[in-house]
């Protein structure tokens, strides 16, 4: 069974949204391992907080993960976007309809690879023109059918908790947002 979400970490992703997701699905006790694509374990972020990844991008399984997650940030974003390796496994994930997490300005990652063709998606606000074939909401965060998108470093709590709702269900989502006081 597939089970391990893949949270990808790119030189100058946005620190705050990585750790908030990474925090609250490893708290739902969701299998979370970060990747590095850099060739370094060691990566950077826009606001210089560097983070030590559990793995590179060529140790990555695939295989066995469940979901992708790709943090916002630049130029973290573009940087993962001009990955042809993540591009490729973004493009079968898709095709297998196994989960797909992005958030701020990483959703146009998704529109370049023509993943948002008519579905609904959100994104960093001037980023809207890059989600193509996207019907582009003003939420905070929202899911059609396996893409999961957010808005930004201020949606970062209620994006996790929605993976955490999909994934473990509204109980578990529910006590971590009592846990952590949410309102």
């Amino acid at each position: 069974m597939k089970k391990t979400i893949l949270v990808h970490l790119a030189t100058g992703f946005e620190e705050t949204e990585a750790v908030t997701i990474i925090d609250v699905l490893r708290r739902a006790n969701l299998d979370v391992t970060t990747v590095s694509i850099t060739g370094t374990l060691k990566v950077t972020g826009a606001h210089n907080i560097s983070l030590e990844a559990d793995q590179l991008y060529d140790e990555a399984d695939y295989a066995h993960a469940a979901m992708i997650i790709l943090p916002g940030g630049m130029p973290g974003t573009t940087n993962l976007m001009n990955h042809k390796g993540l591009a490729g496994q973004l493009t079968l994930f898709n095709h297998e309809k196994r989960w797909i997490g992005a958030i701020c300005a990483a959703p146009m990652i998704l529109g370049s690879l023509g993943i948002l063709q008519d579905k609904k998606a959100v994104c960093y606000p001037g980023f809207e023109t890059k989600l193509t074939g996207a019907q582009v909401l003003q939420v905070p965060t929202i899911v059609d059918e396996h893409l999961i998108t957010g808005r930004g470093v201020g949606t970062a709590l209620d994006f996790s908790l929605l993976i955490v709702r999909l994934l473990k269900g509204e109980a578990v989502a529910a006590e971590l947002r009592t846990s952590l006081v949410i309102y």
